[in-house]
């Protein structure tokens, strides 16, 4: 997208409608909007979406949210079931039995429980095969539509409801998994890690870069959640913001094997203003935890370094 118009891209029809009953201001709907609005107005879409929050809240039998071509897809097999309907086109699309002049493309959607966890081996072969489609995390960082339990996406010391906080526990214990760059080991198409800017340019320019690269793309998207992460709805851009800043989610694209860097703050932020907005944190920020922000600290500057390092090769 080389003259990025915030106006014309917000003016464009929504392939999500209201009426679904996502949380208020959660951040994976406004990921779904904000990825569909890269879609050109005269293609057509197949929209793929594995159970969780986002399916169960926009997918009411017979009613649906989604204005698109939509398929509901087990918790685990969202990769798989997208890169079969989109190898079907391409048969019927070659054997003339569909209208030439008609593009589909096709997007799935996943959230961190079934894109790192469950869905994962078939996230990765759909991925390996190089399938012509798009498969779009929307990273909460739990499994949040059963009660808040951690993924492998989960960051360290997060309080979730299988790691609580307590006398004998900090939290989960483990690093988050860096999915992306696992993604981007598969010598895929296009990769990138977005989330919400001030002025959606990021995320509206790599999901058009997504969508209309051919071969297999993925997008992680940090996607907030007022319930899991324990904030105020309206903090969302706040929340973004500091991701960023304090570089916790660094924003990058792999085109074809090139990392490329998408923002460096002018002044990295210590990770604590990251960590003090969210509730599923605050025992962090009790006396004698020092050490366990400064261990979250260290995790995330040796990461902040291997990007830099990749992005400059």
């Amino acid at each position: 997208m080389s003259d990025y118009n915030l106006k014309t891209m917000m003016d464009k029809p929504e392939r999500l409608a209201p009426g679904h009953r996502m949380c208020a201001g959660c951040g994976a709907t406004i990921a779904v909007r904000a990825v569909l609005r890269a879609l050109h107005e005269e293609d057509h879409a197949v929209i793929g979406n594995a159970t969780g929050c986002l399916e169960v809240s926009s997918f009411m039998y017979p009613y649906t949210a989604w204005e698109d071509s939509y398929i509901h897809n087990a918790f685990e097999n969202a990769g798989a079931t997208l890169s079969g309907v989109e190898t079907a086109y391409r048969v019927l699309k070659k054997r003339g039995k569909l209208p030439a002049d008609v593009n589909f493309k096709f997007i799935t959607f996943g959230g961190d429980g079934g894109t790192y966890d469950i869905g994962f081996q078939s996230l990765s072969g759909a991925m390996e095969r190089g399938h012509d489609m798009v498969y779009v995390c929307y990273d909460n960082g739990a499994y949040m539509n059963t009660g808040i339990q951690r993924s492998s996406a989960t960051p360290m010391y997060a309080d979730t409801t299988t790691t609580p906080v307590g006398k004998a526990s900090d939290g989960k214990l483990q690093n988050r998994k860096d999915l992306a760059s696992i993604i981007a080991d598969h010598d895929v198409a296009y990769v990138a890690q977005t989330t919400f800017t001030t002025d959606f340019k990021d995320i509206h320019q790599k999901a058009e870069r997504a969508i209309y690269t051919e071969g297999a793309s993925f997008l992680n998207i940090m996607t907030p959640c007022p319930r899991g992460w324990r904030y105020e709805a309206a903090d969302i851009m706040k929340i973004c913001r500091l991701a960023v800043e304090t570089c916790y989610w660094p924003l990058f694209e792999v085109d074809h094997g090139r990392w490329k860097l998408s923002y460096e703050p002018k002044k990295k932020l210590p990770i604590e203003d990251f960590l003090r907005e969210q509730g599923r944190f605050k025992h962090l920020f009790k006396k004698g935890n020092e050490h366990l922000i400064q261990q979250f600290q260290e995790e995330v500057d040796r990461r902040w370094e291997e990007l830099l390092y990749k992005t400059a090769r």
